[in-house]
């Protein structure tokens, strides 16, 4: 069974290795960099240095001139708060689960080969697993492990205790990726406010169901987080086509990528990466 979950993990990394080294890095560096130069320490002044990064309180207090010394901040924070509630792992094929695990990964790889630190949170109807920010492979690994095979206790979506333990774990601005299908309504007012202090990105995952067939009039579901019944009327529009959520997370100020089950994880992520950019650089 060990030796099993290894191969399932090396094989992920060969997976995801290629695409992040020839595409999704540079993209992801053109988009999430760091926050430009921060302070470091203060030094007696010598002849040459700029007079303009003169420390004057400094100055004043010793009777020696000195000055500010900055270092460029290139090192960035990026979170991964992961939905793994049972709508997410619902399905014997484990279709929905995989995708999450990959797109996961791939923003998890091309972050560790920009010198970034990655946390992770897992998340259901309750904080699940928490790795703090750290770099390298092996801290790689150690979420990508997490990703493909933690078992969580809870069934249904809570996004508020997620949001808080978030806000008491990032300290520093940071980039953010939310991954989950959204069924939930409780998160949009925390998001918002989260975009104050953070870059806000949403991966909303697609589930392949009923409402993306022809089939249409009343059909009865199961919740997968709760277990139960309900009726549905497709031909009325209670399958949710997405158009709503696209609109509150514009209103709200969040990034949103919509990402199917199956879809080429690759190509969504460029493409992701390449529209920020251009909105960058407008």
């Amino acid at each position: 069974m060990l030796e099993d979950l290894d191969k399932n993990l090396s094989f992920l990394e060969l997976k995801c290795r290629r695409p992040v080294e020839h595409l999704l890095a540079g993209e992801y560096r053109s988009v999430f960099r760091g926050r430009g130069v921060e302070f470091e320490d203060v030094r007696p002044y010598q002849p040459g240095d700029d007079v303009r990064t003169m420390d004057w309180k400094v100055t004043a207090r010793t009777g020696v001139a000195h000055i500010k010394r900055h270092i460029e901040e290139r090192e960035q924070f990026v979170y991964l708060l992961v939905d793994l509630s049972g709508s997410i792992l619902h399905g014997a094929d484990g279709k929905t689960r995989r995708t999450v695990v990959e797109v996961c990964s791939l923003i998890t790889m091309a972050a560790i080969k920009n010198q970034d630190r990655v946390g992770l949170v897992l998340f259901t109807d309750r904080v699940e697993m928490i790795i703090p920010p750290g770099k390298g492979r092996s801290h790689a690994m150690r979420i990508m492990d997490a990703l493909l095979n933690f078992q969580p206790q809870g069934k249904g979506t809570g996004f508020a205790e997620m949001f808080t333990t978030f806000g008491h774990l990032a300290r520093k601005h940071s980039a953010t990726f939310v991954v989950s299908d959204f069924l939930s309504s409780d998160f949009l007012q925390e998001m918002q406010a989260l975009t104050l202090r953070h870059d806000m990105n949403a991966i909303r995952i697609e589930s392949s169901s009923v409402t993306k067939t022809k089939i249409s009039g009343l059909v009865r579901m199961k919740d997968a987080e709760s277990g139960r019944q309900r009726v549905v009327d497709l031909k009325s529009g209670d399958g949710d086509d997405g158009s709503v959520l696209r609109q509150q997370m514009v209103e709200a100020g969040v990034n949103l990528m919509e990402l199917a089950v199956g879809q080429d994880c690759v190509e969504s992520l460029a493409g992701f990466f390449h529209a920020r950019q251009r909105m960058v650089t407008r």
